[in-house]
């Protein structure tokens, strides 16, 4: 994604003490466009449960986006494990509607991390690991433009850590 936007910041993890990135030597420079995120696959939240399940495992997506059918604002996403999780407690069924399901962001007052392509991968890391969200550790973000009007993909902690095991230190 060009931007990523995560949930909302609840506090910084302290000013006063920058985050130190455990793979910075093999970054070198690099951005979230060097993980080559796939394109974002973003459903409705009148969309079906099953409908968002086999969009999911057509393509190994652990994540969807949600977004308003008419604007195609970003409204929450679906974590696909958590979804599996409400099917067989009896939660949710497979005719459901995906808005039964998501989780959806928090907008008011809320502070957001926008993570871009150009995103430095250091600044990824902390974000996953909770520096800007209050010590809460991510497991994706999703990426936008400059602007958060398009969602363009998702980026997963896996995904960075695939991208540092496969650069030499």
């Amino acid at each position: 994604m060009t931007d990523i936007m995560a949930q909302p910041s609840q506090a910084q993890a302290s000013e006063s003490q920058p985050f130190v990135s455990k793979w910075a030597s093999r970054y070198r420079g690099a951005t979230v466009e060097d993980l080559d995120p796939p394109a974002a696959l973003s459903l409705t939240p009148s969309d079906t449960i099953s409908l968002a399940l086999l969009s999911a495992f057509e393509r190994d997506y652990t994540h969807l986006t949600i977004v308003d059918s008419s604007t195609r604002a970003l409204l929450g996403y679906l974590s696909i494990p958590h979804l599996q999780a409400l099917l067989e407690a009896g939660r949710v069924k497979p005719e459901d509607e995906v808005r039964t399901a998501m989780i959806r962001f928090r907008r008011r007052g809320a502070k957001y991390k926008i993570i871009t392509m150009e995103t430095p991968l250091e600044e990824l890391e902390a974000f996953f690991e909770g520096y800007e969200t209050g010590g809460q550790k991510q497991d994706f973000a999703v990426i936008t433009d400059e602007g958060r009007r398009f969602v363009l993909g998702v980026a997963t902690r896996g995904d960075l850590e695939e991208f540092v095991k496969r650069r030499p230190a």
